[in-house]
């Protein structure tokens, strides 16, 4: 996985619709203030190997075990934890607000077979389209 601190790490992003949203997001996160990572939160593009353990372990984010871990993704009792996952034309968008200071983490899935078929499942079957006029790969 690519966990992004900083603007410029978007450079080692090789897709370039991918890379395209991801500084149109580091772009809305330093509008008002210049971005701090210790402040805002970061960026994690996954990548093929990334499953939803180490996707979990490494930002901290119940991505697959829900708002509820005696409840995981494919018990029926299952409640996602994230704020909003949005569907783009090249990747998922699944962001979470871990403080109420608005740190959070900003999760990109690229829509890719190498992907770990079951964060594909889970963001499919949860994911709304991203409204128009927000960030987004297409534009």
């Amino acid at each position: 996985m690519k966990v992004l601190r900083d603007p410029r790490a978007s450079e080692e992003i090789d897709d370039a619709e991918l890379r395209a949203l991801v500084d149109q997001r580091f772009a809305a996160l330093s509008r008002d203030q210049p971005y701090d990572p210790d402040l805002i939160g970061i960026i994690v593009v996954a990548e093929p190997g990334d499953n939803l353990e180490a996707l979990e372990r490494r930002t901290g984010c119940a991505i697959g075990t829900g708002s509820y871990p005696d409840t995981p993704y494919g018990h029926r009792a299952f409640r996602p934890a994230w704020e909003y996952l949005d569907e783009h034309p090249c990747c998922y968008e699944m962001v979470f607000v871990l403080s109420d200071s608005g740190y959070g983490v900003v999760l990109y899935v690229p829509k890719q077979t190498s992907i770990d078929p079951v964060l594909l499942r889970l963001c499919a079957e949860f994911a709304t389209p991203a409204p128009c006029g927000e960030v987004s790969c297409d534009r």
